[in-house]
């Protein structure tokens, strides 16, 4: 992989990681304002979690048609945000952040008791664009290309993890326009958080109960339940195991856990890229052949937070789907929003039994 570095008109950084060499020369001739984020958190008083506030990204870009996509290569006589004429991976900031290391200000409250804590959302938000056809998907990407892929997240969750004030890493993807998706283009995000998320410190203090309890890891048993049981399993390879979990919330719910405890991306050996390529083009392939259409789902890296517990950390990815038949949504109605306690329409073995089927 060969890694590219270069600047928009706006000053947002661009990188290129290409499978063989290119020369990436490109100018972005666009006359852009500068980027002007506002992203703030505070923390709720009555859940101790923090909440980020991005007014600014009420202005994205929304739905553009096809022959408008801001994220295909740039063509003579239409500039998008990747300068170039062609591309294999590119990252770069989003101009439209929910996180900004540009945001300026002191933390603060919002009421003169100080119940609520505000601080500047400093961190980073970054697109990911895993290739420049822009009628693919991930699932139709060859397994050369997705190593790519995970090579390019592994080199900015490295260098994310050293930004002032971040705490936590988040590359993901969502897909489709059921799943909130305003551009079509095969695309995934990476988030740069101040703090650790809610999920990820609920999912740390269990792991730490569970330790001190038996002496190893929670994930890891619950791996090794699901390789000896099968009745979940959706695809294996030889360092990665796909299957359904055993309280699966939503309609459609796989983990791909990697055998070896790693904390994050970067920890991953060559042959465990290369295996994940494999296993998660299987799950994906599966997925979009169970309706028998591209499936809108949302797919996202559970990694160790950037300073502490990461020794708890247990890297892994989850893909889930709000689609729960062909033409039906599941809707987080008054329980799941509520009081956040999930109501499946089908059990984990159903699901894992219509992946399998789907294959």
């Amino acid at each position: 992989m060969i890694r590219t570095v270069r600047h928009l008109a706006d000053g947002r950084e661009i990188i290129y990681f290409d499978e063989s060499p290119r020369e990436r020369i490109a100018v972005d001739s666009r006359d852009l304002p500068p980027v002007a984020a506002s992203s703030e958190i505070r923390r709720d008083p009555l859940s101790g979690e923090w909440v980020a506030m991005a007014a600014h990204r009420q202005t994205r870009t929304y739905k553009p048609p096809a022959d408008l996509c801001p994220l295909d290569p740039s063509g003579p006589d239409r500039p998008t945000e990747i300068p170039e004429s062609d591309y294999d991976v590119v990252v770069f900031e989003n101009r439209f952040p929910s996180f900004s290391q540009h945001v300026t200000g002191d933390p603060s409250t919002v009421d003169a008791m100080g119940l609520v804590p505000t601080a500047p959302g400093r961190g980073r938000a970054e697109v990911v664009c895993f290739t420049s056809d822009h009628n693919g998907s991930f699932g139709t990407l060859a397994p050369e290309r997705v190593r790519t892929v995970v090579d390019a997240w592994a080199d900015r969750t490295e260098f994310l993890s050293t930004v002032e004030g971040v705490e936590q890493v988040f590359p993901f993807e969502n897909r489709g326009e059921e799943i909130g998706v305003t551009l079509s283009h095969p695309h995934g995000q990476i988030y740069a958080y101040p703090f650790v998320t809610p999920k990820t410190r609920r999912a740390l203090d269990t792991a730490r109960a569970y330790q001190e309890e038996h002496g190893r890891h929670v994930l890891g048993d619950v791996l090794a339940a699901e390789q000896k049981s099968g009745t979940r399993v959706i695809a294996e390879g030889e360092h990665w195991t796909a299957f359904v979990p055993p309280a699966a919330r939503w309609p459609v719910h796989v983990l791909l856990v990697p055998r070896r405890q790693v904390p994050d991306i970067p920890a991953l050996t060559d042959a465990e890229r290369d295996d994940f390529a494999q296993v998660y083009l299987q799950v994906l392939r599966r997925c979009d052949a169970l309706y028998d259409r591209p499936l809108p789902y949302i797919a996202g890296w559970n990694q160790a937070p950037v300073r502490i517990d990461r020794e708890l950390g247990w890297l892994h990815l989850e893909l889930f789907s709000i689609l729960r038949a062909k033409d039906k949504l599941k809707y987080l109605a008054g329980s799941e929003s509520g009081m956040a306690v999930w109501i499946n329409d089908a059990t984990p073995e159903q699901i894992a039994e219509r992946l399998r089927a789907a294959g």
